[in-house]
């Protein structure tokens, strides 16, 4: 059976010539959204000129996810304000948060794809103008049904910043990929911290309704940002049709080995990581600690330090296979990991520093699973990231279900230890392919164990030596780097 990224290779490799360089399937030039509003001549794209994907650029897509994602998370420390206004039990408001996660999960199933088949500037317009409008409707409304449904609508709606993060991966170039995608990372990470301090700051002095005011601001902030920053992008895949998106998204699963063993990876490592989260909570308020709800949510200051410093080793991240980095990343997680099981509920100082180092490296581990995905298929991109962001989803509800049964049932040790074994899991799941290994293997090591990239100043040694791999495509180094790149192995450089 022929994976979807050796039918991309094959295609690719067929006319070496400048013009195979050249996506077959884009649009012309834009000159208006929505075919009323004018984008901003520098921002059109242009075949002959390709956008600089900066620093500037880069902050500006971390930025928007921060303020979109918070979108999710605004209602959480409001729940007991909403009971008393709503005049409802704390079991009804309880259904507000789940409703929302709802929204966005199917809105990553549903609509977060289209970014592969519908140009991505004019989706996230269209989508950060629907959500700053359905919060309207939060801050007005009496009627905790209509509360309900917007918050469903909302969180269907708040989807841009998985549609941001392949847009970084297609604008950056090949040689920063990893680190573009950290920092977009790190702006998603940080709103979900974020969202919960501003939300419940702002309702204690003021109430829940300004709090949704406030989120009205940010948002209008965020689409006249976007209208002013965002590049237009083509369509890479205008014959896609939406059943088709579905039946491709399967078909990656089933016959690309790399994408389940990233699909695997990703869902017992954000299982790992909201289990932690979630029993944090209990752990430090029951004995030995019994800290206030002050005290415990201070601990949110200490993940938010380990996602604010991950960019900084964004560089890094680019020279290091990716493989290579995600099994460094789960070794010392598991590390960490066996401190809190060692000492978690017995000194507080076990607790920082397994605070700090599941923060830190869960996000390394997070970067460079992404650049993995992204290269597997310059053209689906979209829909790669939307089934990595299901896997997260799906490890989300595993540690929080499982997490908090064991932890009330058998305590804080048998917790720790249990997610110690997922953590082992990951590195078995890992360990069965290799980092440069074929993409329709699914195991071995062929390829060898290669630590770091090639340089792009040396590929055109490459290009230029007598392997036959090489020699096959000339003076075409990008053919040869998207070969390695469909084919599961270091990036472009294989």
């Amino acid at each position: 059976m022929t994976s979807p990224a050796e039918t991309i290779v094959s295609s690719a490799a067929v006319q070496p010539t400048p013009s195979s360089l050249v996506p077959t399937q884009t649009d012309p030039t834009f000159s208006k959204d929505f075919r009323c509003l004018p984008i901003p001549r520098r921002l059109r794209y242009d075949p002959d000129k390709p956008f600089h994907f900066g620093m500037l650029l880069n902050v500006s897509f971390g930025v928007g996810s921060t303020l979109v994602v918070a979108n999710l998370y605004y209602c959480q420390p409001i729940l007991i304000q909403l009971s008393t206004s709503f005049h409802v039990t704390y079991d009804e408001v309880a259904r507000i948060p789940t409703l929302v996660q709802a929204g966005f999960g199917i809105g990553l199933l549903f609509i977060a794809p289209l970014g592969d088949m519908l140009r991505r500037r004019q989706l996230i317009l269209l989508l950060v103008v629907f959500s700053t409008t359905l919060t309207i409707g939060l801050a007005i409304t009496n009627n905790l049904l209509v509360f309900e449904i917007i918050s469903f609508l909302i969180g269907l709606t708040s989807v841009s910043p998985q549609i941001l993060m392949p847009l970084a991966a297609d604008l950056a170039p090949p040689a920063r990929r990893g680190s573009a995608i950290s920092v977009v990372l790190s702006g998603y990470l940080l709103g979900i911290l974020i969202a919960r301090v501003l939300s419940g700051l702002v309702a204690n002095f003021t109430s829940w309704r300004i709090v949704y005011c406030m989120s009205i601001g940010v948002q209008s902030i965020v689409l006249g940002g976007a209208y002013m920053l965002l590049p237009d992008y083509p369509v890479k895949n205008r014959d896609l049709s939406y059943l088709g998106i579905f039946r491709s998204m399967a078909k990656y699963i089933v016959t690309e080995p790399l994408v389940s063993q990233i699909m695997l990876t990703t869902w017992a490592a954000s299982a790992c990581y909201t289990n932690w989260w979630v029993t944090l909570t209990f752990l430090l308020g029951g004995p030995p600690y019994y800290y206030s709800t002050m005290t415990i949510g201070l601990f949110g200051l200490i993940g938010m330090l380990g996602v604010i410093i991950v960019p900084f080793f964004g560089r890094l991240l680019d020279r290091l296979v990716p493989w290579w980095s995600v099994v460094v990343s789960t070794v010392l997680l598991l590390m960490f990991q066996a401190v809190q099981a060692g000492a978690g509920g017995i000194n507080v100082a076990a607790v920082i520093i397994s605070c700090f180092g599941l923060d830190v490296f869960r996000q390394t581990q997070s970067i460079s699973l992404s650049t993995m995905m992204f290269s597997i298929s310059e053209t689906a991109r979209s829909r790669l990231n939307a089934l990595m962001v299901i896997s997260v989803f799906l490890g989300q509800i595993t540690g929080t279900s499982v997490g908090t049964d064991v932890f009330v049932g058998y305590g804080w040790r048998v917790d720790s230890v249990l997610f110690m074994a997922m953590y082992v899991f990951q590195f078995v799941v890992l360990i069965v392919r290799g980092p440069h290994c074929p993409g329709n293997r699914w195991f071995g090591y062929e390829g060898g164990l290669e630590f770091w990239k090639i340089l792009p100043s040396k590929q055109s040694q490459l290009v230029a030596s007598d392997d036959p791999k090489n020699a096959e495509c000339g003076h075409l180094a990008v053919v040869c780097s998207e070969k390695g790149d469909a084919k599961g192995g270091a990036e472009e450089f294989r």
